[in-house]
């Protein structure tokens, strides 16, 4: 078989129709992945999947330098076996006036909203469409994000103070320029225009579909782009995204026995990823390390709906936000928000713990005594492996970078000498570290 791509350009809003015709196989051919990437391979981005060899996408933006997209789709039969085809690259552009045009409409709460082109795709609830302009905006949103985040660092603000960096990344160096305050203002306002965004982006991908793994590994994708600029998430879009990447967890958890360790580890890829993200968003501003996001802070002192009828309401207890003898507005207000950052915080941090369980159970299965899987991401390091209780014992366990443990030699386990054990290292930003053993 053979599969090409038509037109060759546009925009992020232009139909393109993948076709791949004579595909046979023995086994039946289950379905057809699209994926795409621009300059490494390594980082390439479910796009679509479909059933029929012949089905529709809608594609993201391309290297800003050469607008081109490249593109193979992943031929997969009954039985897991894929085959790799490589189509033609297409030159893609972002739709600049739509995307305007959409953030405008969020930022003003405009009631013409449903008019913008991209609002009407988003509802159409179709599990693919939805997360082909979830993975577009997303890239596009976080380029621009980058963009003010170097603009920032430029005008003398210093970087520690506005972002969490990736694991692996270089220090960036001190600069002794002069902070200029109006571009921490612009700064600030382009934050939370675009942390306004993606609160209401998030809301069309919570309740799609989960069909298959490729579903999973498609709708974690969306959810790991989304929420890739960690300091624009509010608890919000914060609290639907936990909520859904631990139904997607469970999900896959359900059926691992049924996919391809492949198919396992592409997906617990996104969703461990999706856990970092939640994790550094959500205790960022409880650390100092990101800014407190305008749309939480009002949405944490906008009186209740119903303060009249609940008495033990947490939001009308001033005792818990005062400072001491300090009940001021400004303390109030400033301490509320503080809780229910804390409240979030601890809920989340409960439900990654879940997910980390179900993933790498979801991972396990598939691994002999002595083997290991490691997925190594900017914003997560998972490693996994069975081993017996004696090569426990005095064990050089490595991590990201140069960092490692020793396990020591008295280390004492309540079982067996010939069981085995999967060992688990995980390892987030801002020191979320987990050591985890389950006999097995």
């Amino acid at each position: 078989g053979s599969c090409s791509i038509n037109p060759l350009g546009g925009t992020i809003t232009t139909l393109f129709t993948i076709e791949c015709p004579n595909w046979y196989d023995v086994d039946g051919i289950q379905d057809y992945s699209l994926y795409a990437w621009t300059t490494d391979i390594s980082q390439r981005t479910i796009i679509a999947f479909s059933s029929e060899y012949n089905f529709q996408v809608r594609l993201p933006s391309a290297d800003n330098e050469t607008s081109l997209l490249n593109l193979i789709v992943y031929v997969r039969d009954l039985v897991g076996s894929v085959t790799q085809v490589n189509i033609s690259s297409v030159n893609i552009i972002a739709d600049l006036a739509t995307i305007n045009d959409l953030i405008d409409k969020i930022t003003n709460s405009s009631s013409t909203i449903t008019n913008n082109l991209i609002v009407r795709l988003l509802s159409s609830g179709n599990q693919n469409v939805v997360g082909q302009m979830i993975i577009s905006l997303s890239q596009e949103f976080n380029q621009m994000s980058n963009e003010n985040f170097d603009k920032a660092i430029s005008n003398g603000i210093p970087a520690v103070d506005i972002s969490v960096s990736l694991l692996g990344s270089q220090s960036l160096q001190q600069t002794s320029i002069p902070l200029n305050e109006s571009a921490l203002i612009d700064y600030n306002i382009e934050l939370n225009s675009l942390a306004n965004v993606r609160d209401y982006l998030v809301t069309f991908l919570t309740n799609l579909l989960i069909t298959t793994s490729t579903s999973i590994i498609l709708q974690a994708s969306s959810l790991v782009q989304l929420t890739q600029i960690t300091n624009q998430l509010t608890r919000n879009t914060l609290m639907l995204v936990s909520n859904r990447c631990y139904e997607l967890s469970t999900a896959l958890y359900a059926i691992f026995e049924k996919i391809s360790y492949e198919d396992a580890q592409s997906a617990s890829n996104q969703l461990f990823q999706c856990a970092s993200n939640i994790l550094n968003a959500v205790n960022g501003p409880l650390q100092g390390r990101t800014s407190t996001l305008d749309l939480d802070y009002s949405r944490a002192n906008m009186v209740p709906t119903d303060y009249d009828t609940d008495l033990e309401s947490a939001w009308s207890n001033l005792n818990l936000f005062s400072n001491g003898n300090d009940f001021s507005t400004e303390t109030i207000e400033k301490n509320r928000n503080i809780y229910y950052q804390k409240q979030l915080a601890n809920q989340i941090n409960s439900q990654v713990t879940q997910m980390i369980s179900l993933l790498t159970s979801s991972l396990n299965i598939h691994l002999n005594i002595g083997q290991k899987s490691i997925i190594n991401t900017s914003q997560s390091f998972v490693s996994l492996e069975t081993i017996s209780i004696e090569s426990l014992k005095d064990r050089l366990v490595k991590q990201v970078e140069n960092a490692q443990f020793n396990i020591p030699s008295d280390f004492i386990l309540n079982t067996t000498s010939n069981s085995s054990v999967s060992l688990r290292v995980i390892f987030y930003n801002l020191n979320h570290f987990y050591l985890l053993f389950q006999y097995l």
